[in-house]
């Protein structure tokens, strides 16, 4: 999956339908002009994670408050913050993380929108040294008029690990994908989590290449929509010759809980390898009218009812977070959400 790159300075690359991998996420209709450069602005420190320490690096309108790369030796933890401040304007930003060899990074990453009908374009560029570990959590909480873009390129060193998982509430059209070079025997973790109301938009999309032996990848999406909102998942593994010994397995799954609510989905595998373990799946549908049955039947009000059970479909991608303090963060977040 090629994937087009977006540049707020030049109409020309903003992809319509047209382009494959874009398809599901027109930005060309509702964005045909380039849209004025937001100004300089400040924020207090905080955002989301803020009650979990660690330096911050904010950038605000597309402007690094600190330095706009991130060198790691060693453990630490770093809050990546993102915000968006003025109306009717765009920005990007733009960040290198380079983990050395055998370092450890807690990457705590949120997308915060303090204004409405702003564009925001971030990439980032992100190095595994051999036998790193980068822990990812991403974090978006922006208008239902603005427009967030954001791409990941990360590079596996030998026996890296890569951990991440992204929880998204869209946004009038919102897109995070990352695209990993695998180099085999090191470990791929991308999990993800949509919910979205109203006419909200939210597209995760990855791409993961194998290019060596004995590596590993494991990801789990899931969503619900409802009202007008729309969302998509397009996931791609590619597994390259000479890649023998790949475990790659991939999972979408989505509910649909109102009769406008679309989502569109897109896995794939592309193998030229043998002796490989891959597989992928994907599902769309609606509540278990059985199990929603049985908790009205015990007197669960029917609203409550619904809650409980979309939680619980959900609640899979976070209870696969390792440090209880995160996991409880992002549940909370989970659950005022769906409230």
């Amino acid at each position: 999956m090629m994937a087009a790159r977006v540049n707020l300075a030049d109409a020309t690359t903003f992809p319509s339908r047209r382009v494959e991998e874009w398809k599901y996420t027109d930005l060309h209709r509702i964005l045909r002009e380039t849209p004025p450069s937001s100004p300089e602005a400040t924020v207090a420190p905080g955002g989301p994670f803020a009650a979990l320490g660690g330096e911050e690096l904010a950038f605000v309108n597309g402007r690094a408050t600190g330095a706009t790369q991130i060198v790691v030796e060693g453990e630490t933890t770093v809050r990546l913050r993102f915000v968006s401040t003025t109306e009717g304007t765009g920005h990007e930003a733009a960040c290198r993380i380079e983990l050395k060899p055998g370092a450890r990074l807690l990457l705590l990453e949120s997308y915060e929108g303090q204004a409405p009908r702003y564009v925001s374009n971030v990439v980032l560029d992100i190095t595994l040294g051999d036998h790193a570990r980068l822990d990812r959590i991403v974090l978006t909480d922006e208008p239902d008029s603005a427009i967030s873009l954001a791409r990941a390129d990360v590079r596996l060193g030998r026996k890296a690990d890569l951990v991440q998982t992204t929880l998204t509430n869209g946004a009038r059209l919102l897109r995070q994908e990352i695209h990993v070079a695998h180099p085999g025997a090191a470990f791929a973790h991308i999990d993800g989590l949509y919910v979205l109301d109203g006419k909200r938009h939210a597209d995760l999309t990855s791409t993961v290449t194998h290019s060596g032996v004995d590596g590993i990848t494991s990801q789990l999406t899931k969503g619900v929509v409802k009202d007008e909102a729309r969302g998509v998942f397009q996931g791609q593994i590619v597994v390259r010759e000479g890649a023998d010994g790949t475990d790659a397995r991939m999972g979408h799954h989505a509910l649909i809980l109102s009769d406008r609510g679309e989502v569109d989905a897109k896995p794939e595998l592309e193998i030229y390898a043998d002796d490989v373990a891959c597989a992928h799946g994907n599902t769309v549908g609606s509540l278990d009218q059985n199990a929603l049955f049985y908790m009205r039947s015990r007197g669960i009000p029917e609203a409550q009812a619904r809650a409980m059970l979309t939680e619980a479909f959900l609640a899979e991608v976070t209870d696969r977070i390792g440090r209880e303090d995160l996991r409880d963060l992002c549940r909370a977040w989970l659950v005022e959400r769906l409230g």
